[in-house]
């Protein structure tokens, strides 16, 4: 199995209820390591800061913005971050400063250097979270995808420099 610096690397992507941004992150995430040929090198999951969702699929609209883009995000389930997190996963990125607050308050203090935006991996957008389309239109949802792509292609190549 190809690893990074000889192991599996973890990427734990986190927004409020697991249901709109951080599933998009996670599937738009996997079919690039899919494609850059590092999908067994790097391990992907998903979660929400609140319980709000639990075991519910994403939203609607962002499966069909995700689908039209080639992503499926339908096998994808909402789960709360849980304290075992911190421990197991190399790098938990939130979608949002308020996300990455509420993270800080929970993380053990010797994992807080595994916490960072998401979108600090964007190479071509100048914004610094990736707004909640939860209660706006398809364009929302859209601009997520954007935001998504162009960060998920940053994190690969920052992966890649640590091989």
């Amino acid at each position: 199995m190809l690893t990074l610096m000889n192991r599996r690397v973890s990427v734990l992507l986190v927004c409020m209820g697991n249901i709109c941004r951080s599933p998009t992150a996670e599937g738009v995430l996997r079919v690039h390591l899919e494609t850059s040929g590092l999908a067994e090198a790097v391990e992907v999951d998903s979660a929400g800061t609140h319980a709000y969702h639990i075991g519910e699929p994403p939203d609607r609209r962002s499966q069909s913005a995700a689908k039209v883009r080639g992503y499926d995000l339908s096998g994808l389930r909402a789960r709360k971050v849980c304290g075992a997190d911190f421990i197991r996963f190399d790098h938990i990125l939130a979608m949002d400063r308020d996300n990455l607050a509420l993270l800080r308050q929970a993380c053990p203090p010797e994992h807080h250097h595994k916490l960072k935006l998401f979108l600090e991996f964007a190479e071509n957008f100048e914004e610094e979270e990736v707004p909640d389309p939860y209660y706006g239109g398809p364009a929302g949802f859209d601009h997520v995808l954007d935001l998504v792509e162009d960060a998920a292609r940053g994190l690969i190549v920052a992966l890649k420099k640590q091989r």
